[in-house]
């Protein structure tokens, strides 16, 4: 923990700037604090003591998705690597420099990296293939397929026919210059496909040894039950974070009863679980950003009580506001394993610090009590989380 003289001047550095940069610029030390050395920036005590093991879930400082065979051990949090090329909420970043990011992870302990055929597209697997080649037995990745592209590029339509996942697969291989992919996800359901065909094909990959494990994302609760029946689901990857609670409405219980590991793409929301965004921010015309409805003026201004709320259990638990939403979220299941995004290596640092966050069983009742009383403004309805996205 960071000693209590120092971080008496974060809190008031927090006070006096509500803001992440400020924050993070005054209490540098704090995300160093939190990270042990290098290959040992996640502890097994302490991630033990808040996440006490129930069916797949911690092993050796690590956490299982999946079961049985079909179980993958992987660091308590990944690295998305979205937003290194894919231009939606920032331009791309230089190729080497997002290389140097990613190994400085795996320096930092982080064994799971996530990216996808669509993220760029094609670009962000060229710059994880290229950052882990040399380290390619000692990590996990992770890539997906499931969208249409043609001369490049792709408009969102979906195409999970079984020549085009074999296509994708191949590519993949390629550009992540690697003879197997440890987890593939199905991007997106298509529903011109039954997902009993996408599963099929998927288990001919895994026997062919191209693909090691099967995966979806925002999937409906009976396309995850009639996938899994034909090849074993090791994870889940859905949004999830202190704003998006959705599938807490049966999809987690799910997971647990069939033994599936749950992975939250946009654990800070974005951005603005770090206090970085109010209603009177300002977003670019080709930014993503305005199209999310949680990131709307008027959201934001309504959903501004919950960073109030995290910033003061953040100071209580000697954390930033980014490390406690994380911390959050790892404390719900052992077999969660957040894949926050960023292009900074002092983004990176804070991030991986909250696997060193413990939480008491009062504390999180107590945390969920005040949570519960909040009225989020811009998410899925309840029911939606039975439905695919």
């Amino acid at each position: 923990m960071v000693a209590p003289g120092r971080f008496k001047h974060l809190k008031n550095s927090f006070k006096m700037e509500n803001n992440r940069r400020d924050f993070l610029k005054a209490g540098a030390v704090l995300s160093g604090a939190l990270i042990a050395a290098p290959l040992g920036g996640f502890s097994k005590d302490k991630m033990a003591d808040s996440n006490p093991p129930s069916g797949p879930g911690l092993a050796d400082g690590q956490r299982i998705l999946g079961k049985g065979e079909h179980s993958l051990k992987v660091s308590p949090l990944g690295l998305g690597c979205m937003s290194m090329t894919s231009n939606s909420y920032n331009p791309p970043r230089d190729k080497g420099e997002m290389g140097q990011l990613i190994r400085s992870a795996v320096d930092l302990g982080v064994t799971f990296f996530d990216t996808a055929e669509f993220y760029g597209p094609f670009t962000s697997e060229e710059y994880v293939g290229a950052a882990l080649k040399p380290v390619r037995n000692q990590v996990v990745i992770a890539s997906k397929f499931g969208f249409k592209f043609e001369n490049g590029k792709s408009d969102g339509s979906r195409d999970s026919q079984p020549a085009s996942i074999r296509k994708a697969i191949e590519g993949m291989l390629l550009r992540l210059q690697t003879d197997h992919i440890d987890l593939a996800y199905l991007h997106r359901v298509d529903p011109k496909v039954p997902i009993e065909e996408v599963a099929g094909t998927v288990k001919e990959l895994i026997k062919e040894g191209k693909v090691l494990h099967f995966g979806l994302s925002e999937a409906s609760h009976e396309n995850i039950r009639k996938a899994h029946a034909v090849q074993p689901v090791t994870a889940l990857q859905n949004e999830y974070s202190l704003i998006e609670r959705v599938h807490e409405n049966g999809t987690i219980d799910l997971c647990e009863e069939l033994g599936i590991g749950f992975v939250p793409w946009c654990p800070v929301t974005r951005g603005f679980l770090a206090d970085r965004f109010n209603e009177y921010s300002q977003f670019s015309e080709e930014s993503r950003f305005p199209k999310v409805p949680y990131m709307k003026p008027e959201a934001l201004k309504n959903n501004m009580p919950l960073i109030d709320l995290v910033c003061r259990w953040a100071t209580k638990k000697e954390a930033t506001p980014v490390q406690f939403s994380l911390g959050w979220l790892l404390a719900q299941k052992p077999w969660i394993v957040p894949i926050p995004g960023t292009t900074r290596f002092h983004h990176l640092k804070e991030n991986l610090g909250a696997a060193n966050l413990k939480f008491t069983t009062a504390e999180l009742a107590a945390f969920r009590t005040e949570l519960e009383k909040i009225n989020i403004m811009g998410v899925r309805s309840k029911e939606s989380a039975r439905h695919d996205v």
